[in-house]
Order: structure tokens, then sequence, then C-alpha cells
């Protein structure tokens, strides 16, 4: 198994006929992972639930997450301004590769009733989003107790200039995306 660092290198050689790429600059490489999580309707429950998410965010990235601020009071939302609504990690470098690997080869193949990924995750200016559903799908939370579960999302930013050449990126990476569908002959 190798690295998606490794293979980030190794993709300029096999996309460059097809893209002409006149060297591995021009070729798309990860940027950045942001991992996101919001806790508005949570904190309303339970004040601790705020820390709790913060504490699983460290333990899954290995990084300690921001807490993002309402910018204004909302009053249908019962949010006042400065009210924390959710953390954030930004990844860059060996942990965003080493979260990556983490992500495509241990954490995704627990996921339960995986079938891929989407290919509408990736947007039109080379991001892949992924939602994911539970956090206890990651070794570092999964003995914990099965109520305390939340979402987060997590995007893959990269350099790739459209939504075609950033699929193909992310293949060589190794993201499990979907089967195309057989289109139906009547």
């Amino acid at each position: 198994m190798k690295s998606t660092a490794k293979i980030e290198k190794e993709s300029y050689e096999k996309m460059k006929k097809d893209y002409g790429y006149k060297n591995a600059m021009a070729a798309p490489r990860l940027v950045k992972v942001s991992v996101s999580s919001g806790i508005g309707s949570l904190i309303k429950k339970d004040k601790n639930k705020g820390e709790f998410v913060s504490g699983r965010l460290s333990k899954i990235t290995g990084q300690r997450p921001v807490a993002r601020a309402a910018k204004k009071a909302i009053a249908t939302f019962k949010t006042r301004e400065g009210d924390t609504l959710g953390y954030l990690v930004t990844m860059r470098g060996q942990r965003m590769h080493s979260f990556v690997d983490k992500l495509l080869n241990i954490a995704l193949p627990r996921t339960k009733d995986f079938r891929g990924i989407s290919r509408d995750s990736v947007d039109a200016v080379g991001n892949l989003t992924i939602g994911i559903k539970e956090n206890n799908i990651f070794p570092e939370t999964s003995e914990e107790e099965l109520k305390d579960v939340f979402g987060f999302a997590v995007t893959l930013v990269s350099t790739a200039k459209n939504k075609k050449e950033a699929l193909e990126f992310f293949e060589l990476l190794g993201v499990p995306f979907k089967k195309p569908e057989a289109k139906k002959a009547k």
C-alpha cells in the first residue's frame, strides 16, 4: 500500500499525456484537508458537547480544532454573536497525507453499508467533500460509547483546474468512487 504522497508524485506521469502537462508542478496535488463539524443544535441540549466534539476531532486528526463562532445574532436560530457553532481543523503537509491515508484505507472501509463516494461530491474547481455520519469509524474513537456519535465533513482541496481532472486525480489517489451505472436499454 503506497502513501498518498508517493501516489501524488506518480500521478504526473500517468496524467501528463492526457492533459499535456509540461512539468510536475502543473499536475494536480493536494493543498490541504479541512475537517469541520457543526454543533449548533447539540450545544443547546448539553453545554459539554462542544468540549466533547473538540476532543474527538483532535483525537481523529491529531491537531487541536479551532472554534468557529457566530458572526451575528439570529433570533430564529436562538444564536448570539460569538456563540460557538462548530469546530474546524485544517491540515497540510505530512499530517494531511497521513490523515488521507487513514481515511481512505481504514475509516471508509469500516463505514456501515459503504458503496463508494458519489462523483457529484467533486465540485467544479476540483475539491472533494465527503460527509461522514459517524465519528466512530476512525480507530481512535471506535471504543467510545455509541450515544455520543456525531458527524463531520472532510474536504480535500486540490490544485485541479476542473472536475474531470480532479476526478482522475482522486481516482489515482485511491478514493473509492461509486461505479458508474450502465444505461438500461429499452
